[in-house]
């Protein structure tokens, strides 16, 4: 029971030693040579709120360590085959149905969604196809208070062809589907790969954006000034939009021990 109560307390003065400004999480897909259950282990010790990425089989071992599914997994087909083709809406509805039900249940609000690859279709096809079969979950989840999020991504580097790969794009599906509970997941880098201009970017459309990820440019490895990206600035523009929800770690580390790349992560984002 003591060494218990001194692990709370530790967790305590650590979560203390963070800003409280910013929301922390981290994908999970990131550390391969850990279970779950050691990454939310490490995770509460460093002052992570939540994991993302994770599905709603492993809610119960986030729950456990008092951690949220920051960002849900799970009801996507494939990046590559989703929203922007119309032959996979009645599956895609049905998925999504589901999860939505799982996500409200355990409390969480955000899943994670694409809008697959081109595939010769032009965006325009692309927009209006998503705008259907986005508009079939909607109602739903703004029924049960879930928010839906369309990452975006390079297509330069790491995801060929894949259509949401531009703020404009991205941005003009939100106005369209005109939902409260449809928000944009602007992973900062595939964002600097694909434009640039981040901050300014950032500044200008953030009531589309509904979470942030992060990683190195060029390499999708630690943040720290072995890459290109100033995060510090980065996380400082964030804040001051007034954004209350969550950033996640999303790089690779190259550390032997990767626990040291992600506490170094969160202190330099730790505005």
């Amino acid at each position: 029971m003591l060494r218990l109560s001194n692990l709370l307390l530790f967790n305590n003065q650590k979560k203390s030693m963070l800003k409280g400004n910013i929301n922390h999480s981290v994908c999970a897909w990131c550390y391969p040579n850990l279970s779950l259950e050691e990454l939310c282990v490490e995770a509460k010790r460093i002052g992570l709120v939540g994991i993302d990425l994770v599905k709603p089989k492993d809610f119960s071992l986030l729950k456990k360590y008092g951690l949220v599914s920051s960002m849900t997994g799970g009801a996507e087909i494939t990046q590559k085959e989703s929203f922007n083709d119309s032959s996979y809406h009645t599956k895609l509805k049905n998925r999504y149905m589901n999860h939505i039900d799982y996500v409200s249940k355990a409390g969480y609000k955000n899943l994670i969604c694409f809008s697959g690859n081109r595939k010769g279709m032009d965006d325009e096809t692309g927009l209006n196809n998503c705008v259907t079969g986005l508009k079939k979950i909607l109602s739903y989840a703004e029924k049960k208070s879930v928010i839906i999020l369309m990452e975006l991504f390079n297509s330069k580097v790491d995801h060929p062809d894949y259509m949401c790969d531009n703020t404009k794009w991205a941005i003009e599906l939100c106005k369209r589907l005109d939902s409260p509970n449809f928000k944009l997941l602007y992973d900062i880098y595939h964002m600097q790969i694909e434009e640039g201009d981040v901050i300014r970017t950032i500044n200008d459309n953030h009531v589309y954006f509904g979470h942030y990820h992060t990683a190195g440019v060029p390499g999708r490895n630690e943040i720290n000034s072995s890459q290109e990206l100033n995060y510090p600035a980065i996380m400082k523009a964030i804040v001051k939009t007034g954004y209350s929800g969550y950033v996640a770690q999303e790089f690779r580390p190259t550390r032997k021990n990767p626990i040291e790349s992600l506490e170094e992560a969160i202190k330099i984002c730790d505005v």
